[in-house]
C-alpha cells in the first residue's frame, strides 16, 4: 500500500449534515452513512478526530431555534444561547460515537464542559493516546466558551492532537464565488491560499478558524461529504473540493 499523505485528519461537520433532509434533529440514516465513511477511512490506517456542531439542535450566534422545544428562544442573551449550542454539540457526538461502535470503531468522546456521564473530560494527552492506540476521537463542547463558533474548535484541536489536515464536510462539493444551491453560474475555487479566502471574504470557516490554520500551515479540504467515497477521498489526497493552503497554485 502506498503510503498516505497525512497520518492524523480532523474532520469538521456541522449539526445540520446530519439532520439530513430534515429541519432539525438526526437522520438515521445519514448518520449511518457518514459512520461508514469514517470506518473506510479508519480501515486505511489514519487516525481520525471529530469535531461536530450543534446547529440541528440550536444555534447560539444567531438566536435562532433549532427544535421545537427551543422555539421561544427570542431575548436570550449570547453567553447563554452559545452554551446551549455547546449542548447540541455533546447529543450530535454521542449519536455519532453510537454509530461508529455500531460498526465496531473503538470511540470516544471528549467534552470541553464537564459532562462525566456521557464523555470524558478534553484533556489534550489523553486525546492524543486514544488516538495512538487508533480510537476515534470526538471532540464535543466547542471550545467551551462562548463566542468562538464550532469551526475555531475544530481548528484548535487539530492543532493540538498535530493533525496534518482539516477536513470540512458541508453539502456542496466545495469553495464557490457565489451560493451553488441558488446560483447554478457560480464559480468552483479548485485551489486557494489563506489570504485569498481572508480576501475575498469566501465561506470556508470563520475568519479566526483560518487564520489560525495559515498561522499554523494547516491546510483544509472543504468538500461534499453527502456523497459516499469523498471523506475517504479527502482524506488520502485525492483531489476533491477545494484545497485551502499557504501556497499558491
Amino acid at each position: 500500500m502506498a503510503e498516505l499523505p497525512n497520518r492524523r485528519i480532523l474532520l469538521k461537520m456541522s449539526g445540520e449534515i446530519l439532520a439530513g433532509t430534515q429541519r432539525y434533529g438526526i437522520d438515521p440514516m445519514v448518520v449511518s452513512n457518514l459512520a461508514r465513511q469514517v470506518k473506510s477511512v479508519v480501515d486505511r490506517g489514519l487516525q481520525v478526530g471529530i469535531v461536530i456542531g450543534g446547529g440541528n439542535f440550536f444555534r447560539g450566534l444567531s438566536m435562532e431555534a433549532g427544535g421545537p422545544a427551543l422555539s421561544n428562544a427570542e431575548g436570550l442573551d449570547r453567553v447563554s444561547g452559545d452554551y446551549l449550542g455547546m449542548l447540541g454539540t455533546i447529543m450530535n457526538s454521542v449519536a455519532f460515537q453510537n454509530a461508529l461502535e455500531g460498526l465496531g470503531l473503538d470511540t470516544r468522546v471528549l467534552s470541553a464542559i464537564s459532562i462525566i456521564q456521557l464523555a470524558e473530560p478534553y484533556i489534550r494527552r489523553r486525546a492524543l493516546r486514544h488516538l495512538e492506540k487508533g480510537r476515534v476521537v470526538i471532540c464535543a463542547g466547542g471550545t467551551g466558551n462562548p463566542y468562538f463558533t464550532t469551526d475555531t474548535a475544530a481548528v484548535l484541536r487539530g492543532i493540538e492532537i498535530g493533525a496534518n489536515l482539516i477536513l470540512k464536510g458541508t453539502k456542496v462539493d466545495g469553495v464557490f464565488d457565489d451560493d451553488p444551491v441558488t446560483n447554478p453560474q457560480a464559480k468552483k475555487f479548485h485551489r486557494l491560499t489563506f489570504e485569498e479566502v481572508i480576501e475575498k471574504k469566501l465561506r470556508v470557516m470563520n475568519l479566526t478558524a483560518v487564520t489560525l490554520c495559515m498561522e499554523n500551515q494547516l491546510p483544509i479540504v472543504v468538500f461534499n461529504i453527502q456523497q459516499e467515497g469523498n471523506l475517504l477521498k479527502a482524506a488520502t489526497g485525492d483531489q476533491i473540493g477545494t484545497l485551502v493552503t499557504g501556497e499558491a497554485s
